[in-house]
């Protein structure tokens, strides 16, 4: 069974956003929509792992600008095909971790890449965030609550505690995927020491957390 993100993403590409039609979750979405268009309100974002656009194109009607990266091109050129009515979208294929370009932007969205980084790549992770964006800038990320009926079945659990899911695509392909599910708790202390303001929104289906990046430059940060 494949284990390879980027590949299962590749194939899932043209039936991504069937995960957005569920009927239980639309509020939700809809309060999600909401949420972010205010948040980032007249600023430069930085979108990382943007798939097909779908919340890149909800957030650049209120953002200043969006540059939206995604390391496979697949996903790419269907977030291009989206309406922009603000002419306010770019859009790069980039690995997160090898960025070439020095950043300049004041939030960063990262919708949904939470639960496919392993738990001990967080520190890492969380270091990739905050030096992507000026200090002092708005941190966004958003994933999924665990609600059994609605979310595929854990079938895996490795033992530093990752979790997987099996999941088939409309082509036969089989996929073992990762999909970690924080608790409230997990998320306070994994942030606690890496900036500021923390927030969490705990939605039915998703959760919703915001911070504030140190207001000087780092390179490292400590693992917990």
């Amino acid at each position: 069974m494949n284990k390879d993100l980027i590949s299962y993403y590749k194939l899932r590409a043209l039936e991504y956003e069937k995960i957005y039609s569920k009927p239980e979750r639309q509020d939700d979405l809809k309060s999600l929509g909401q949420i972010l268009q205010k948040m980032f309100a007249g600023k430069k974002v930085l979108e990382i792992a943007c798939g097909t656009g779908f919340w890149t194109e909800q957030i650049a009607h209120t953002a200043d600008s969006i540059v939206a990266k995604d390391i496979n091109t697949e996903v790419l050129e269907i977030a291009e095909q989206k309406l922009y009515a603000k002419n306010n979208v770019s859009f790069e294929c980039e690995d997160l971790y090898k960025p070439n370009t020095e950043y300049t932007y004041e939030a960063l969205f990262a919708g949904f890449i939470w639960s496919h980084i392993k738990l001990e790549d967080l520190p890492e992770f969380i270091a990739v965030l905050n030096t992507s964006v000026l200090p002092g800038s708005t941190i966004v990320l958003v994933d999924n609550n665990f609600v059994k009926g609605s979310n595929l079945p854990i079938t895996e659990t490795d033992d530093r505690g990752n979790t997987y899911q099996s999941r088939e695509l409309s082509d036969g392909s089989k996929h073992q995927v990762l999909k970690n599910f924080p608790s409230q708790d997990f998320l306070q202390s994994t942030f606690a020491d890496y900036g500021s303001e923390f927030n969490l929104i705990n939605l039915t289906y998703y959760w919703l957390l915001t911070y504030k990046t140190p207001l000087y430059k780092v390179s490292t940060f400590q693992s917990f």
